[in-house]
């Protein structure tokens, strides 16, 4: 007989609690930072113009598919958007992030949730969240290469080796990125897991040094999935206000 793990957190009631310091806090910001980004990217993902300007093309596009028979009026972002954002969705981190913020489950720690009864993701199908995240990961691992062509080309101006302020612009954006993915638990699993000793396993010592390689940046996952999902979003806006004419991108090379 299949049987449910349950746990009894407090009082039922949200937010009932003993707790005098600022808890809400945390949760607060991070629904107001998940309300801005899903709102200025769904509005991005279906413009069908000003998502590019001379060299550089905006991270939501990228890689660039227009197949012939996709209509001239609709947004080509969404042959590409699925992944990162499943991707994210399935992140650990993000995961946590949302199940406290946007569902209260629980809001903090010794917080009381709308139901008594808490059961992670037992039982329902965010079970799967941790096998989706690592084939979003092999994805996305395939779209942050298409990224990095997409800087080296934003070194290119008719010909001409340039730099701009959206060169350093994307730059920075697809470091971010790459902190964040190569980060990734998942990917930490995968060139460490299984693994009892590394000097005596097969390429023990390059699996060690990609081991802890991938774990500092891990450390820092919170830090990169929040500057990383920022950075997108500005990038986008950059090069978007710069192609509708309200920027004008400064050549510094």
């Amino acid at each position: 007989m299949k049987q449910t793990l349950t746990a009894h957190v407090g009082a039922p009631g949200f937010g009932k609690t003993e707790r005098r310091d600022a808890w809400w806090l945390e949760p607060l910001l991070v629904v107001l930072g998940f309300a801005t980004f899903v709102a200025y990217s769904t509005w991005a993902a279906f413009q069908v113009s000003n998502y590019s300007y001379g060299p550089y093309l905006s991270p939501f596009f990228s890689p660039y598919i227009r197949p012939d028979w996709w209509p001239a009026n609709w947004s080509t972002a969404f042959f590409v958007l699925w992944i990162p954002g499943g991707f994210r969705a399935s992140c650990y981190y993000y995961r946590r992030a949302y199940w406290r913020s946007l569902f209260a489950s629980p809001s903090a720690c010794a917080v009381s949730e709308p139901k008594r009864d808490y059961t992670g993701e037992t039982g329902t199908i965010a079970r799967w969240l941790p096998i989706l995240h690592r084939w979003f990961l092999y994805l996305s691992l395939i779209v942050l290469v298409w990224l990095w062509i997409d800087v080296v080309k934003a070194f290119d101006f008719d010909g001409h080796f340039g730099i701009g302020v959206g060169t350093l612009v994307m730059l920075i954006n697809v470091a971010l990125l790459s902190f964040f993915t190569l980060g990734c638990h998942a990917l930490r699993s995968l060139v460490g897991g299984n693994a009892r000793c590394f000097s005596c396993a097969p390429g023990g010592n390059a699996r060690y040094g990609m081991w802890s390689f991938v774990s500092k940046l891990t450390q820092r996952h919170k830090l990169w999935a929040w500057f990383s999902l920022f950075s997108v979003g500005l990038t986008d806006l950059y090069i978007r206000l710069c192609a509708m004419g309200v920027l004008h991108d400064i050549r510094i090379v």
